[in-house]
This record gives structure tokens, sequence and C-alpha cells, in this order.
């Protein structure tokens, strides 16, 4: 059997304000030709199909017309969803897609209920139709629907309590798995069948960027591998960039299709094609994806940008390339950006690029907040937490009454950045909670 692990698609996104849907348009008819040349039986798509609860239409309308084409090919498809779908907007076409041979699983259910576990337990297919694995199809897994929050509960009880409700929804899956395996194993000659589990969040250890958001803030920061059942293949989705888990070939990232932040501009974006062979995992190969939109991260000044230029458009850009390079740049020079921005618009001009973004680099606008001298950052420059961070620099920790005079300054140090540290723990509480709830 042979399966696409893919995920993280984030159909309508907007970058910097523009439209994606070129490039994932591009992807899904790239998609497509591999299931028909490497004669694939099934699709996993590991959560996060669109960018957010909200999609434009025609991130839907690419969202059906794909899985309408793929019936061409008799490939099953899988999709769960991740933390920035809607569980309702993708539930409302379960029932229809699943004459379609897709299987939706957009949240997770009481598994006390033998439907509920069909849903969420169930057999993958070749394309003669015959049963080659079993699947625990398990989405990004909220909160709310494994664990009752308890008053006074410290955020080490809400951590130890998430994972563990997370670690028993798994094996209580897995253990449904074996069941299968363990019938048609007595039913079809002896022939046992693979498992595979799914899953959307962080796993220990792995690699992030910019664009991948927190989703267990102050309560589970990373999901031990260890902790994973014993599946013969576990395909995650939420970070990404490709990776393998804890040194495992077995658990693995598969990453987004396109580079939806500009630090993910040099990686290789890829599907991985998983081949097993009876009841094993055989192989596991990359499938580079073409890149359809050029866009790189430019670190220069305003002395050295023409000629850092002229390098990376000639390192990036083909002859026969008429897209635009989309670019981020980030300027050491420490003045205002609205004195930047027209002499960086001169220099640019004559060169096949379109600027979305200029900001100074981090460490100049750190060194200004730690010299205390007055800040003109922009908000195009500064992510969610820069901003509270910046606001926490105005304040004074300790007033004099509060501190034990016998304290070294050293000691004093630690209280503050205790302090400030709980405040900054908060502020990411809070904005993980708003931001999931607009996403349910």
């Amino acid at each position: 059997m042979r399966i696409i692990h893919t995920s993280d698609w984030h159909l309508g996104q907007f970058f910097y304000g523009k439209s994606r849907a070129n490039e994932h348009q591009q992807f899904l008819d790239w998609l497509l030709t591999q299931v028909e040349d490497k004669a694939v039986d099934a699709i996993i798509v590991a959560g996060d199909i669109f960018d957010t609860a909200t999609p434009p239409s025609y991130a839907r309308q690419m969202y059906f017309n794909f899985i309408s084409k793929l019936q061409r090919f008799n490939c099953q498809l899988v999709v769960l969803a991740g933390n920035h779908d809607s569980v309702s907007m993708l539930a409302e076409s379960k029932e229809l897609l699943s004459a379609l041979s897709t299987n939706v699983i957009a949240n997770v259910t009481d598994t006390s209920i033998s439907a509920n576990l069909a849903d969420q337990v169930f057999a993958i297919k070749n394309k003669q139709g015959i049963a080659q694995a079993v699947i625990c199809a398990i989405p990004f897994i909220r909160p709310r629907d494994v664990i009752k929050s308890q008053a006074g509960q410290s955020a080490t009880d809400k951590s130890k309590q998430l994972q563990q409700a997370i670690v028993e929804h798994y094996q209580r899956l897995f253990e449904q798995a074996q069941l299968l395996v363990a019938q048609h194993e007595k039913s079809d000659n002896g022939i046992k069948l693979p498992i595979i589990a799914t899953g959307h969040l962080t796993a220990l250890g792995v690699t992030t960027s910019d664009s991948v958001r927190d989703i267990y803030i102050g309560t589970l920061e990373a999901f031990p591998s260890n902790a994973f059942p014993a599946a013969d293949y576990i395909a995650l989705g939420h970070i990404h960039r490709a990776q393998k888990v804890g040194k495992t070939e077995h658990i693995r990232y598969c990453g987004s299709p396109i580079a939806l932040s500009f630090d993910e501009a040099k990686q290789k974006k890829r599907v991985l094609l998983v081949d097993f062979d009876e009841n094993n995992l055989s192989t596991v190969t990359d499938l580079i994806i073409p890149t359809f939109q050029p866009l790189a991260m430019l670190k220069t000044t305003l002395d050295t940008l023409n000629q850092d230029l002229e390098t990376l458009v000639s390192t990036l850009i083909s002859d026969d390339n008429d897209r635009k390079l989309w670019l981020d740049i980030e300027l050491a020079n420490t003045g205002l950006l609205s004195d930047l921005q027209p002499k960086i618009t001169t220099l640019v001009k004559d060169f096949p690029v379109e600027v979305l973004l200029v900001r100074r680099q981090k460490q100049v606008r750190q060194r200004i907040l730690l010299e205390k001298q007055q800040d003109h950052s922009t908000l195009n420059e500064l992510t969610l937490d820069e901003v509270f961070d910046s606001r926490l620099q105005q304040e004074v920790w300790l007033d004099d009454d509060t501190i034990d005079t016998e304290s070294t300054d050293s000691e004093l140090t630690n209280v503050k950045l205790t302090r400030k540290e709980q405040l900054q723990t908060l502020f990411k509480q809070t904005v993980a909670q708003v931001l999931s709830e607009g996403e349910s």
C-alpha cells in the first residue's frame, strides 16, 4: 500500500496582503499528478486545511474541487482538522464527502460511544477496495474535548492532566485499532494490517517557524515522542518544517506545502510518500514540491542593499520566471522606518522584486529598548509578544516596600524575571485562548 502524508495547507492565507490562491491551486494540481503517477492509494491531510475558521469562498471551492478530481484516481482521502480549522465548517460536509471516499474527522468525540469510535478508527483501502491498514484518525485535540477545568489548579497540574488525557485518547483508539487488526487477521488468511496514527500538535524537540502558532501555551508545550502508541507510522501536522520526531523513522512531520512565513523561505517543501510492504513500514520518500512563488528574507543595510539584491535575485530568479520575488528586508540601520522606506523604494525599483515587509533587525530593536531610547517601531515589524514585551519594559517591577533589603542584586533580578515571566505566560495563554475560540 502507498499513501501520501501531507498537512498544513492553510488554504485562503493572505500573506502581507497577498493572496496565495495561485500557489495553492498549483500545489493541488501537482498533488493530483503525484497521485496518478505514483499510484497512490490514500492521502492523509494531518490538519490545517484552511488558514482561518472562516476561509474565503475560493478556498472552500479549491478544497471541494480537489476532492472531486481525486475520485478519478480511486484514492481514499482522510482529512483531519487542525487548530486553524473550524470544527463546524469541516463537519457540515462530512456526510456528503463520505460518498466520495473521503473521511473527515473534525474533532475528538466521546470514544465510549461505538459510533464515534468507528468514525476515528477505520480501514484504509487500496484501489481495489481491499483493507490494507487501520488508521487512528486523530485531529487537533482541544483541551476542553478531553479534560475539565478545575478551580485552583496550577499550570503544572493542568499540563500533566492534558498530557495524560491525550495519551489516554491515543491509547483507546490504538486498542480499538488492534482489535480491528486481529479481526481482519482471523478472517483473511492470517494477514496482519499495519496501524497508522495521526496527530496535530507539537512534539518534543521539533524545530518550528514564525508561522506556527502555540496551541497549548501554559498547559502543554510539547508532547513527548515516547507517549505515542506503538503504531507502524504516525503522520503529524502543525509544524511547517518537515522532520523526524525523536530520531525515529516512523514518526514524522511532512511540513507545509508552501512557505507560510519568510523564515520558511529556504526550506524545501515536500509531501511524504509512505510505502508499506504487507504489514510493515517499508520506505518513506520525500516528494519535493516545486516553488510556485519565490520569496526571501534579506538581512542587509542601506549601503549594501543594491549589491545584496543583485546576488539574491541572480540566485533565486531564473530568466524564464515571470514572477517577482516577494521580499522581507531586515535592516541593520537604526533610523526611523518612515525615513528608510523611500530610500529602499528607490533602490529596488529596477529589480524584479516586490517588497512586502521592511523592518529593522530584531537585535537593533532590542538594543534600542535596552538603552531606553525612544523607539519608533511600527506594528509591522513587531510580533504580538514583542509588543507586549515593549510594554513590560516601561514597568518598575518592585516598589521599595516590597524589596527585601538583604537581597543581593542577583536575587532582585531573579524576582523581576519571575514576575515578568508570569505576565508573559498569562499573555500567551490569553492570546492562545482568544485565537482558539475564534476558530472553534
